[in-house]
């Protein structure tokens, strides 16, 4: 870790407002606090759950707001109160030890710990007061961070300090979604700014085409890993620099290459201020791509040609691409390319001309900065195998003279990390099923012992999970009602209902309103009082996406029809906590993708964390589930939406679709769940969560996949478990 100092995330007059006498008890809550760790150890986070009472979820899940406002007089009740006092001295040793400690997977396993490893987002998802993700991608960068803390990694994460988050989304009484600030208060979170030894804020500069701009950091400790922040609301920018850090995905196309540069050039830049020297650069998506031309000027400057300097840069960057939809690559014209790339051209001594090459297809525009990475990177790779092959696929044509299964992008499966994802109800039956030390574990045959579990308790903790799901959803859609005035029909849900989960972003390839294709078919379903089952659906769109927004709005219509009453609701905000309960509380989770247009997706793999089946379309990852995993299954641990085949007729693909959907419900899912024996257990059902938990936990955790990039990085010497179709790239 870099020699540099930094400054406390609390100021002197609340961490002078006490007596000395409390002190260490205050002292060892604001460590807890500022130590993103809590995001995924239970015992901090139960900590200050009973520190706030039922102030948890007022406020929102934040526990330096909770030590913040403790008063005094509860403060010294802490102080005095013997056993708490321990408690919270006891957690604050352990995390002491963990950061100290040099027992790691990664050392365990004879890796390198002195190859740093920087990885650069555009978005992390660790929290929801820390606004600076917008959805799966941030959301797997922030499970990244947790499971490269777990297993010891060298690695350093940098993104981007947005004063305003993706957005809070608002639905008004007649369905439409609003889009209100998500502002982050950097005084107020638990960051700390980034300054030298003697007490002043490290600054950078990045060049853009009309002056460089100054950019200066905050840190975020995520158990052992460091991720710094950019921001450059720096005192000397013009104001529209200080605005490039202003929103996450915000403004135009000369706004999003401004920040790219600043991800990309200025973290390395401020990497290397603060004494970090990485071996390694892992680009998480395209938007960090200039980080490889930043890497070129270090070997240009080493007194390297182009060509060699191009070859020493494969050698250290790592690049995953995480879309096979061609929107989702950022692309710049020639015109606002080269006025702002020009400084960094002549900086490289480099003709603009020859950076372009490196961009492009043949010299052709636009700027591409996927093209840039494939290009630069000498390991790519999709995020799940079916997805690497569409990847190979869709870039084959930079590489005109290969075959197309030997264009160099391979795939590591993404995953998500246990700790974080898996509910409380059901995380105490694995421990004690398979030892406290369940989560980071990725042998399979560890989870087999699941095959002898209390089938009765399982269940009943799975029904404890929903019951608090549906208390959320009740107060969420209460709020929602008493602002718009319309009926949110939050009281209508049962707790002892099939309860189907659909939530993700509304992008149109994901046909949120598949389920909605033939509503009088869905209506009988949930009709049924004799087998009740209801939906619950939650998703942003984007602000300019006017098409997945017109979706939402069909949704909330629906949701008030006078048939589905109580038993589909859509839920406004979806947020990282309403996430977490809706994938441990749900019976069923639904993903309804057109393949292959998801990448991966990672919902679905922490609801099957905990013991939800997935009922989805064969893509992203729930096609490499069914394909290896299935037949190791007694009933399955999920049902696949039709078999793969694309139509080239949309409409007679989502009419197919659909209607293996209703079927599926009706004659499977329904039937499964409400088939009940004389202790009123759904025996079969709950072979399936068996093996659901018991197959795909370890398969698709991100202690199995940050594994795999340990190798891809060089830390080890090869994976721990099998990455697939790799190409070796």
């Amino acid at each position: 870790m870099p020699d540099v100092a930094y400054l406390g995330a609390f100021d002197d007059s609340r961490r002078h407002r006490i007596l000395n006498g409390v002190m260490p008890p205050h002292d060892e809550l604001q460590r807890l606090a500022s130590n993103l760790r809590w995001t995924w150890h239970r015992a901090t986070r139960a900590l200050f759950e009973d520190l706030a009472g039922g102030g948890w979820d007022a406020a929102h899940t934040d526990p330096v707001r909770i030590v913040d406002e403790l008063s005094e007089d509860r403060l010294v009740a802490i102080a005095e109160d013997e056993r708490l006092r321990g408690r919270i001295a006891a957690l604050a040793r352990d995390l002491d030890d963990e950061l100290r400690s040099r027992d790691t997977w990664l050392t365990r396993s004879g890796g390198d710990t002195n190859r740093t490893v920087a990885y650069l987002s555009a978005e992390f998802g660790l929290t929801d007061r820390l606004a600076i993700y917008s959805g799966g991608l941030g959301v797997l960068a922030g499970d990244h961070l947790r499971s490269a803390s777990d297993l010891g990694l060298p690695l350093v994460a940098v993104g981007l300090a947005y004063d305003d988050g993706y957005f809070r989304q608002v639905i008004d009484e007649h369905g439409q979604q609003h889009a209100a600030p998500a502002s982050n208060d950097f005084a107020a979170l638990p960051v700390e700014p980034v300054v030298d030894a003697a007490g002043d804020r490290v600054v950078v500069e990045v060049p853009n085409g009309d002056g460089p701009v100054r950019i200066q950091a905050w840190l975020v400790r995520v158990g052992r890993v460091p991720l710094y922040l950019l921001d450059t609301e720096v005192e000397g920018n013009a104001p529209h620099q200080r605005a490039i850090t202003g929103q996450l995905y915000g403004g135009d196309q000369d706004t999003r290459l401004r920040q790219e540069l600043v991800l990309g050039v200025g973290g390395l830049r401020l990497l290397a201020a603060v004494g970090v020297e990485p071996a390694v650069v892992h680009l998480n998506e395209g938007h960090a791509a200039f980080a490889g031309i930043e890497r070129l000027g270090l070997h240009r400057r080493a007194g390297h040609g182009l060509d060699q300097a191009v070859a020493a840069v494969r050698d250290e960057l790592v690049f995953t691409t995480h879309t096979p939809v061609p929107a989702g690559h950022d692309t710049f014209p020639w015109e606002l390319a080269s006025f702002h790339l020009q400084p960094l051209s002549d900086h490289l001594d480099v003709a603009f001309e020859g950076l372009w090459e490196l961009a492009t297809h043949e010299g052709v525009g636009p700027w591409n900065q996927t093209t840039l990475a494939l290009r630069l990177a000498g390991r790519t790779n999709g995020v799940a195998r079916l997805h690497g092959r569409v990847s190979r696929e869709m870039w084959a044509h930079l590489w005109p003279d290969r075959p197309t299964e030997e264009v160099p992008i391979g795939h590591i499966t993404n995953g998500v990390h246990p700790d974080a994802w898996t509910g409380p109800e059901i995380a105490d039956v694995l421990a004690d099923q398979l030892g406290a030390d369940w989560s980071t574990h990725t042998d399979p045959a560890r989870f087999d012992a699941l095959r002898s579990v209390d089938r009765q308790r399982l269940w009943e903790a799975h029904g404890r999970a929903r019951r608090r799901l549906v208390d959320t959803v009740r107060g969420r859609l209460a709020v929602q009602s008493t602002r718009t005035g319309a009926a949110a029909d939050g009281a209508g849900l049962d707790p002892a209902a099939l309860t189907i989960g659909f939530a993700r972003r509304f992008a149109t390839y994901k046909r949120g309103t598949l389920l909605a294709r033939d509503v009088d078919r869905l209506a009988a379903i949930l009709g049924d009082d004799q087998r009740p089952v209801q939906i619950v659906i939650a998703g942003k769109a984007h602000p300019a996406d006017l098409e997945g927004q017109r979706l939402i709005a069909e949704l909330v219509g629906l949701s008030r029809d006078p048939r589905m009453h109580g038993r589909l609701v859509f839920v406004e905000n979806y947020d990282l906590q309403l996430a977490a309960d809706l994938v441990a509380g749900c019976d069923v989770w639904l993903n309804t993708p057109l393949r292959p247009n998801e990448a991966s997706g990672t919902s679905g793999m922490k609801a099957a964390m905990n013991g939800v089946l997935n009922l989805s379309t064969l893509d992203g990852w729930w096609d490499e589930a069914v394909t290896d995993l299935g037949q190791h299954a007694e009933h399955g641990f999920g049902w696949a939406i039709g078999d793969g085949h694309l139509d080239d007729d949309r409409q007679a693909q989502d009419d197919r679709d659909a209607d293996a959907f209703y079927r599926l419900l009706a004659e499977e899912v329904v039937p499964t769940f409400h088939d009940r024996d004389a202790l009123g257990l759904p025996q079969r059902w709950i072979t399936m969560m068996i093996d659901a938990v018991r197959l795909l936990t370890p398969r698709f955790s991100t202690q199995r996949m940050v594994a795999d990039y340990a190798a891809r990085y060089g830390l080890v010497e090869h994976s721990v478990a099998d990455g697939g179709d790799d190409h070796g790239r």
